[in-house]
């Protein structure tokens, strides 16, 4: 990912996957080689008033034992979770194991196993012709193999975040970014909205940097980069979302800020 971020000529990146910090470590390391800055973070899911908000936490020490501890917690439900949906679908019919589904993670079983992983192993064994279809027929809310996830309240993701001196950020809000909305998630411990993403127009983008000047949020941008394979309207290339340099200042200078508030 780093050598990625050379070649785009970015200078730095959050590396943000899905409950887990696994591979921050290894891109920092490689990041130092190439002077790309590489800030560590995670991506959480707690609940939302409409179902599930996306929670990007930056800044995080990976070493953290309280921290590993919820991510190994939450890798575990999703495992469940992912074994529910394999049953779902073989009672339906369709020929598919956990193993289909486990080899979809990088590096093993060491992931965090999602909906995305299940969709492209049903790409792979036939049953489906992509991504988009294995939601349409199997995976989406309300479809056949649809399992819900067990979700965190918001309030419980910030505290251990701030506990181990991290930031949060509400992640592709959309049109659920609503001021009443976000004061309410200011008061559960939000630090910051992510006002630039590839599923953002500008229109939007400029009402939630709007919204989060008149209630003191931090702002945040970024790609969404899963991969070369998934771009769509919510992903963009690695760089395709140009992000100001004073942003991550304005972040570093509200880390500081926090830190003295803790005791």
């Amino acid at each position: 990912m780093a050598r990625r971020a050379r070649a785009v000529d970015l200078a730095a990146i959050a590396l943000t996957d899905h409950d887990t910090t696994d591979g921050v470590a290894d891109a920092a390391r490689e990041g130092t080689k190439l002077g790309i800055r590489v800030i560590p973070g995670c991506e959480f899911s707690v609940r939302a008033p409409w179902g599930e908000l996306h929670v990007l936490a930056l800044f995080l020490p990976t070493d953290s034992e309280p921290l590993q501890t919820f991510l190994r917690d939450t890798r575990a439900a999703r495992r469940r979770r992912g074994e529910q949906i394999v049953a779902k679908l073989q009672d339906l019919g369709v020929d598919i194991d956990l193993e289909d589904v486990q080899s979809q993670l990088v590096g093993g079983d060491g992931g965090a196993l999602g909906r995305p992983h299940v969709a492209r192993a049903l790409v792979d064994c036939g049953a489906c012709d992509d991504i988009t279809d294995a939601f349409r027929r199997y995976l989406g809310r309300g479809r056949a193999a649809y399992v819900g996830k067990p979700l965190p309240k918001l309030a419980e993701v910030t505290a251990l975040v701030h506990d181990v001196g991290g930031l949060t950020a509400a992640a592709h809000l959309g049109d659920h970014g609503s001021e009443a909305q976000l004061r309410v998630f200011q008061d559960q411990g939000l630090d910051c909205i992510e006002v630039r993403h590839p599923s953002h127009p500008p229109g939007l983008e400029q009402r939630l940097m709007r919204v989060a000047e008149r209630l003191g949020l931090g702002i945040t941008g970024g790609s969404d980069w899963h991969g070369e394979s998934e771009y769509g309207d919510s992903h963009a290339p690695l760089g395709g979302m140009k992000v100001p340099d004073v942003w991550l200042q304005q972040l570093e200078h509200r880390l500081e800020l926090n830190s003295r508030k803790r005791p």
